[in-house]
């Protein structure tokens, strides 16, 4: 229901049963993380959430490195908490478990954290 009304409110989205959110959400080492905050006085309610997908990349040529672990932004809910804090618990979360670097796009409500997060802005260009 938190997802299913976030995405909602904007004027294309993709409609996700509970077995697609479990399948596309639920915590996934080295493929998908989420996190989640409940209501303290409904722990059954989820009422903030922020979640981020793997996409690992090869290094060639390099002598020290030869693989990056890339976290990119997936989806985010805040409703009791601010979302700029809630993607600073994810950029926590993602180095907690050996991410190199973490991506997002300037799309949904992510305008409102990138500047103040100091995330760096793209070129735009993507290299095959």
């Amino acid at each position: 229901a938190l997802l299913k009304g976030y995405l909602s409110k904007h004027k294309v989205w993709i409609e996700l049963d509970e077995h697609e959110v479990s399948h596309w959400l639920l915590t996934r080492k080295d493929v998908v993380y989420s996190y989640v905050i409940e209501d303290p006085a409904n722990p059954d309610k989820v009422t903030d959430m922020i979640s981020f997908y793997n996409l690992p990349s090869t290094i060639l040529g390099h002598p020290d490195y030869n693989h990056l672990k890339a976290a990119y932004s997936y989806y985010n809910v805040a409703t009791t908490a601010p979302l700029k804090d809630l993607m600073e618990d994810a950029l926590v979360f993602a180095k907690e478990n050996d991410f190199d670097v973490f991506n997002a796009l300037d799309l949904m409500d992510n305008k409102s954290f990138l500047k103040d997060l100091k995330f760096g802005e793209g070129d735009g260009r993507l290299h095959y």
